[in-house]
């Protein structure tokens, strides 16, 4: 019996909804496997714990935290509560930092019975691989003067040892799907950094003789996303362009709310952390509507992780089985509840057993 024991931070808004859902799910995932058990250990950390404690997560947190297979996390944040800054940088960043998370991955695909906004979507699918860790999102830079001599300034830092993990990480991903990378840059305007990254990507597809490569300037990039998204497989780029990028993935499958994302300690000393890219949505919580697909889409990378892809596809085949029977919640265009669509994938995949 493989056992997994699971920190579980539900967070803010429809968090606290879709989370327990996915959790139905992967314990239903457990059952018609067999020999996979997990267990969860739920933490209230939240803006309403800021409240009530004065900080997002107790002092130990990262300790508690560690000994943990992984961090299954719902939607951090609640604008009317905390400051945005305030509540991401003392959660979601400061487990992405402190536990060196230092690739993020997202996947965008075609889903059957999801209104793509492009005309010819052309049955798109790839996953971009977002370098998690330093580049334009460093903390380095300050700000002098004021009125009109005020000057700030942003530092991005690019180091070998962070470019390179994030480009081979790419390679032997796609090594696993069509064999195909593209690298995002931007070298004709960034003058520094952008070069780095070309020439240590010039190196590392050497030891991938078998792997195809793309480079593209991040503009023109995202312009192939919308017209040409078929194309790519998988996509590797800096922190602030996977950003960017993973964000215009959903909107091209047609609702970002469905995304999912996972934060992957590569080193073997933190667990690695999987979350939805969606937010708290803080306004519709409690009305049972939330859209549970990106959270669970999320409990399909964690299985992946664990080295379950084959119960990680059977996931996502059924989950797109549900949405494209028309069982889907309002913001994608149904009519169905939280807890029907999730009742809805659990019947099926039990059905498989």
């Amino acid at each position: 019996m493989k056992q997994l024991e699971i920190a579980v931070i539900p967070g803010d808004g429809i968090g606290k909804e879709v989370v327990p859902a996915a959790l139905d799910v992967l314990r239903t995932i457990a059952e018609v496997h067999g020999g996979l058990q997990f267990t969860f250990v739920e933490f209230p950390w939240s803006c309403d714990y800021y409240m009530e404690h004065g900080k997002m997560m107790p002092d130990d947190g990262l300790q508690i935290l560690q000994g943990f297979a992984a961090i299954f996390l719902g939607a951090v944040g609640n604008p009317k509560l905390v400051p945005d800054h305030i509540s991401l940088w003392g959660l979601l960043l400061k487990i992405r930092r402190e536990f060196e998370q230092v690739i993020n991955i997202r996947p965008a695909k075609f889903f059957r019975g999801l209104q793509s906004p492009l005309a010819n979507p052309n049955d798109f699918d790839f996953i971009v691989v977002r370098e998690n860790s330093e580049g334009e999102y460093s903390e380095i830079g300050g700000r002098i003067h004021r009125g009109d001599d005020e000057i700030a300034i942003q530092n991005a830092v690019f180091t070998r040892k962070g470019t390179e993990r994030a480009m081979r990480y790419a390679f032997e991903l796609a090594k696993k799907r069509k064999r195909h990378v593209t690298s995002a840059t931007k070298s004709n305007g960034i003058f520094h950094t952008m070069p780095f990254w070309d020439e240590v990507f010039a190196q590392v597809k050497q030891d991938y003789p078998e792997v195809q490569t793309d480079s593209y300037h991040i503009d023109a990039l995202a312009a192939f996303f919308v017209t040409k998204p078929h194309l790519f497989d998988v996509v590797v780029a800096s922190n602030l362009f996977g950003d960017i990028l993973t964000d215009l993935g959903g909107a091209i499958m047609g609702s970002i709310g469905i995304a999912p994302a996972a934060n992957i300690n590569l080193n073997g000393k933190y667990p690695s952390m999987f979350e939805p890219v969606h937010g708290s949505a803080p306004d519709i919580y409690g009305k049972g509507i939330a859209n549970p697909i990106g959270q669970i889409w999320t409990a399909k990378l964690m299985l992946d992780h664990f080295g379950e892809d084959e119960l990680g596809s059977v996931l996502l085949k059924t989950i797109e089985d549900v949405t494209a029977d028309g069982i889907k919640t309002p913001d994608i265009g149904g009519k169905a509840t939280t807890r029907e669509v999730t009742d809805e994938i659990c019947r099926r995949l039990r059905q498989l057993a």
